[in-house]
């Protein structure tokens, strides 16, 4: 049997941290420091999130306890009401403005508990509900918020069965999630040894004067000897009667899902008035498409006929110089002309650098046999990448649906 209480009713009080003068450095491990939000989040306590406290003598209630059960009144909108339950002292570490301890009638409720029904759906919908703020990234909850909570609340007894089983439950996932993100860092460095592989150790794609040692059979060239570099150009966006067309033009909004591949189509389309009276130009289908400024290096093809936007290197290439050939090379060389952007604000290649840009190459028969292969691995390497998303996304899933079952139950 169990009763709907709200957490106030098994509170004796809630004890606030204040805000102290710090520094922005990270406080070590033997160093006084107040904590940060990010201490307090849906994993384990993080008492490394804390920065340096200036000279100070603390009040010792508050110094992080054994036992404490900490609530952030301020945070993200998901984040907002997290709570942690701490597992052993931690002197050094300092309860901010912004983390609250509390004070649970341990008579009535187990901390255990506690700490997993106010994770449950209706304690956080309850929570997000009332928490107010102007920006989804910094919202705040009063102390009224917390006290009024909803809880159900079973026999004590019970509580401590389903906090032990959840514990055991959670703690599974948690293995199972962190097996997850390994397969995950196996499948991308099995990504970038594929693309080590397919160019024999060297990075392809380089300005002079430093370059890798050509492999047998290969040569340096420079890019604009082999490929007519275009630049691109954004209609006047006020003139809606130049967009929305039958020319796909391709942007940096698109560019990430469209990274490594043959584009088609955009879903943003410009039209003939629009290439007429801009510095646009429709470029031939094989273009391989380079953005070179915010996003830099992400890497395309086009399928067809379309124009680009200012933020993209262009490149139509001759018969020596195969397009597929060329955009992989441009993404196993991706971190090293990455290196080459410049600007305070928004990172760009500029056409300077770009006009420099050699590439080292076989010829075109074997440039495409490389590709063949490359393209036959990769896709390999995609399917693999996909099932283990697919797993990571059902683990990610599992502590909600416990929760559900473990307080639908009780």
């Amino acid at each position: 049997m169990s009763d709907l209480i709200t957490l106030g009713d098994v509170l004796l009080g809630i004890e606030a941290g204040k805000s102290f003068q710090t520094s922005e450095r990270r406080a070590d491990e033997n160093e006084l420091g107040v904590l940060k939000v990010s201490a307090v989040t849906w994993s384990a306590f993080r008492p490394d999130e804390a920065k340096s406290v200036n000279d100070y003598e603390p009040e010792e209630h508050h110094r992080v306890r054994s036992g404490d059960l900490l609530i952030s009144r301020a945070n993200t909108r998901e984040l907002v009401g997290a709570v942690v339950l701490v597992e052993k002292d931690y002197p050094f570490r300092l309860l901010s403005d912004k983390t609250l301890r509390l004070i649970v009638d341990t008579e009535r409720a187990e901390k255990s508990y506690l700490l997993y029904a106010l994770r449950s759906a209706e304690a956080r919908e309850h929570i997000e509900h009332f928490a107010t703020g102007t920006s989804d990234s910094m919202r705040n909850i009063a102390q009224g918020v917390i006290t009024s909570i909803p809880i159900t609340l079973p026999h004590i007894v019970t509580q401590r069965r389903i906090a032990a089983r959840l514990k055991a439950q959670l703690a599974a996932v948690e293995e199972a999630r962190q097996a997850a993100e390994e397969e995950a860092k196996e499948v991308k460095a099995l990504r970038l040894a594929i693309y080590r592989e397919a160019f024999a150790d060297i990075v392809p794609v380089g300005v002079p004067p430093v370059f890798d040692v050509a492999p047998d059979g290969w040569r340096w060239a420079k890019l604009s000897d082999l490929a007519r570099l275009e630049s691109g150009h954004t209609p006047s966006r006020p003139r809606s009667d130049w967009w929305g067309g039958n020319i796909s033009w391709v942007s940096l909004t698109e560019i990430r899902a469209l990274d490594g591949r043959w584009v088609d189509g955009t879903q943003i389309k410009t039209n003939e008035k629009g290439i007429a009276n801009s510095a646009a130009r429709i470029l031939p289908r094989g273009t391989v498409c380079f953005s070179r400024t915010a996003s830099v290096g992400f890497v395309t093809i086009m399928g067809q006929p379309m124009a680009t936007s200012q933020d993209f290197a262009n490149w139509v290439c001759d018969d020596d110089l195969d397009p597929d050939f060329l955009m992989h090379a441009l993404i196993r060389a991706r971190t090293e002309l990455r290196a080459l952007a410049t600007g305070a604000t928004h990172k760009t290649i500029y056409m300077p650098t770009l006009q420099a840009f050699h590439i080292c190459l076989p010829d075109r028969s074997r440039q495409e046999r490389i590709v063949k292969l490359l393209k036959a691995q990769l896709a390999a390497t995609e399917q693999i990448r996909e099932a283990v998303s697919t797993s990571y996304a059902e683990i990610e899933r599992l502590p909600a649906r416990m929760l559900a079952q473990a307080f639908e139950e009780s």
